[in-house]
């Protein structure tokens, strides 16, 4: 087989399909990329590595300048992962630009964990480069991966991280719990991100009265998918008993003051500073979440 012309013919078919129609040009241009990363390979076999830049020099005289090595190698590669039994089904899910950003992820089912996020909550590029380099995956639980592999129904807290990672550019030995909630509030849409999917700012130190006693809230969620409020508290030390206590008490006064009939039970998320499982063990009410937290 003449694989030069055979890529090249394919490319330039591309170009002007990108020219004359405004709709499916990611999608297309994924599937001819596949194609040609097959072709690479196959070629690569033959021929020797090599044959990529001999393709390359030509490919950028007589079709497009950017049809250079290292493109024409992210081709080959993107065959190469995609080419998985496992992930075929989805190549042409997302635009290319997307998958560029996955090549660099060697765990087969992270892969498809964040192709179906980006599926499900419309990521852009940026948004899945900045859950790659925080290594999302690989922060979910055991559990939680074995859920995903599986194809079984996830529950709000699998999808959780640990640890949450908070930007901040504060002296991080120094950080008090209000300075912890406003470096959260000035990054709310990657705080947001982090918890998972579906979650919504309701407001932070939202009033409640307990008693003849007023209480604030840190911070006050509500998850769309899951359909109930999310109660976040905020600790900077270890997690202790009385912090269980307290976030009960916190759902409960939303489950009777503010949900809807149509809601869910309310949840609650202990973000601290160390996981202390004495005290998750402790504490039986599944409804709560306890994470720690990493200052970047």
């Amino acid at each position: 087989m003449n694989y030069y012309n055979k890529i090249k013919e394919q490319l330039i078919k591309s170009e002007i399909y990108d020219r004359a129609k405004d709709y499916s040009k990611d999608r297309h241009k994924v599937s001819v990329y596949f194609e040609i990363g097959k072709l690479l390979s196959e070629a690569g076999k033959e021929y020797g590595q090599n044959i990529i830049k001999q393709y390359s020099e030509k490919l950028t005289m007589e079709v497009d300048k950017k049809y250079k090595v290292n493109n024409l190698y992210k081709m080959r590669k993107f065959y190469e992962i995609f080419s998985n039994e496992k992930l075929y089904p989805v190549g042409t899910k997302l635009s290319w630009s997307h998958y560029r950003e996955l090549l660099v992820v060697k765990n087969v089912d992270a892969i498809m964990y964040y192709i179906d996020i980006c599926e499900k909550n419309n990521l852009s590029k940026r948004e899945l480069q900045q859950k790659i380099r925080n290594h999302e995956y690989d922060r979910l639980s055991d559990e939680a991966k074995t859920k995903i592999i599986n194809r079984k129904q996830l529950k709000v807290d699998d999808l959780i991280p640990n640890p949450i990672i908070i930007k901040t550019n504060s002296l991080k030995e120094k950080m008090l719990e209000y300075a912890l909630k406003q470096v959260i509030l000035n990054n709310l849409d990657n705080f947001l991100c982090q918890l998972g999917t579906g979650f919504t700012y309701v407001g932070n130190e939202y009033r409640i009265k307990v008693g003849n006693t007023y209480n604030y809230i840190d911070l006050l969620l509500y998850n769309i998918k899951y359909k109930c409020y999310v109660v976040v508290e905020l600790k900077i030390t270890e997690l202790k008993k009385e912090h269980t206590g307290q976030i009960m008490t916190y759902m409960n006064y939303i489950n009777k003051n503010v949900k809807n009939l149509e809601d869910n039970d309310t949840v609650g998320i202990i973000i601290c500073k160390r996981d202390d499982k004495y005290v998750i063990e402790y504490c039986s009410d599944e409804r709560i979440i306890v994470r720690e937290y990493e200052l970047v």
